[in-house]
């Protein structure tokens, strides 16, 4: 390891342990079985599951555990309320990663930044084994996660997966497909530095033409392609709520969001990032006339 990256490793860890110390959390990596099994009754609780079925089992978290893998958890006042797991992932033609599977925060702490927290912790743990980029992947439609993961991360878009894990069962995603945004978050690009030590950039709420827009009534209206280099495209406010009370409104927004990433992507765009208030921004060059 280079003194420059020794040096990088330090202040990832000095960065993670600071945000945790000043939430009263402990984060540490959970090497017990019975650790796994608290994790795996957190994870079936966040996801709505029956104990038979949890999202991760807490035998293959303890495999997971086992074979070096990553695995953690975050504690208050000594009671789990997040977890998070991830593997090496080794694609052709690129350098290791880490691929983040998994995390989750019970409600009871949501806006404690818990999952802000342990991402740092995740981040600082890859750096030590000189791992340099995070993947994970998303699902579109959840505004609040769209924020946290492109602009307070600065994680970027590499891609649209369509009903990524097929139909799923759990409380959170039966009926809705599964369609998802795969991130990689680079953990040594000087964004990514600033936003870890909290100083995030925001994307501009630019004048820009939309291709996906909110009626008056709460649904999904489409648009022509626009012409500009700018393009912008709207999610639900709650798509979680929306699942509970409206699941068929929620679908048609699930189908209208898909044909718009699809067809903007397709364009030669990409994702520049998601405002505060729920648009994500792609950006393209012109060509050349």
């Amino acid at each position: 390891m280079t003194a420059v990256l020794e040096a990088e490793v330090r202040k990832a860890r000095k960065v993670a342990d600071a945000v945790a110390q000043a939430r009263d959390l402990t984060i540490r990596e959970l090497h017990e079985p019975i650790e796994h099994r608290d994790a795996e009754r957190l994870l079936g609780r966040v996801w709505r599951t029956g104990p038979a079925s949890p999202p991760v089992s807490g035998d293959l978290m303890r495999a997971l555990s086992h074979a070096g893998a990553y695995v953690a958890g975050a504690f208050l006042d000594g009671e789990l309320v997040g977890v998070t797991a991830a593997f090496l992932a080794n694609r052709p033609g690129s350098s290791a990663e880490l691929h983040s599977h998994i995390t989750g925060v019970v409600s009871e702490v949501r806006g404690r930044q818990v999952g802000w927290a342990l991402k740092l912790h995740q981040r600082a743990w890859s750096l030590e084994r000189g791992i340099e980029s995070i993947a994970w992947t998303f699902d579109p439609l959840v505004r609040r996660n769209a924020y946290f993961n492109l602009t307070k991360l600065g994680a970027h878009v590499v891609s649209y997966l369509v009903d990524f894990y097929g139909e799923m069962a759990d409380g959170v995603n039966a009926g809705q497909g599964s369609d998802r945004l795969l991130v990689r978050w680079p953990l040594r690009a000087p964004d990514v530095i600033a936003a870890a030590a909290g100083h995030h950039i925001e994307t501009p709420a630019a004048e820009s033409a939309a291709i996906l827009q909110t009626d008056g009534d709460g649904r999904p209206r489409r648009l022509a392609m626009p012409d500009g280099p700018t393009i912008r495209c709207a999610v639900p406010a709650d798509i979680e709520g929306m699942r509970l009370d409206d699941p068929a409104l929620a679908q048609v927004w699930r189908i209208e969001v898909r044909a718009a990433f699809e067809e903007v992507l397709a364009s030669g765009a990409r994702v520049a990032g998601v405002t505060k208030d729920g648009w994500y921004v792609f950006t393209r060059e012109r060509k050349n006339r």
